[in-house]
């Protein structure tokens, strides 16, 4: 049961990221809504750690399965991939290292910030 109410909590603000993105007419995914707002409330003590703890582990923890029917929708939209494959792969490849570089900075921003 406690699985069950984590899982809610995260769904409510998932649903409130929904409405939110049918509300406020920017392109922005449902999705970043919601992830901001539980981390909005996270930070700010709304939401207590304890409430989306266990549930939040094993989501992350099953996330390489739910990649596998966007892989699945690739492979059948190859046809059309193919055609621009190389673009693809350059632009994958540049933007996975800038992102590796900016969350490495982050992440050493914050480890510094710690140790003060």
């Amino acid at each position: 049961m406690k699985y069950l109410l984590q899982f809610f909590v995260i769904l409510m603000f998932s649903c409130i990221g929904e409405l939110l993105n049918y509300f406020i007419p920017l392109p922005i995914p449902a999705s970043i809504y919601g992830i901001v707002l539980l981390f909005i409330g996270l930070v700010t003590g709304i939401v207590p750690y304890k409430a989306v703890k266990e549930t939040g582990h094993f989501l992350v923890e099953i996330m390489p399965v739910m990649f596998i029917p966007a892989a699945v929708g690739l492979m059948e939209s190859w046809g059309i991939i193919k055609e621009a494959f190389v673009p693809y792969l350059v632009i994958t490849m540049i933007t996975t290292v800038i992102v590796m570089i900016v969350a490495g900075m982050v992440t050493q921003h914050f480890s510094k910030r710690g140790k003060n």
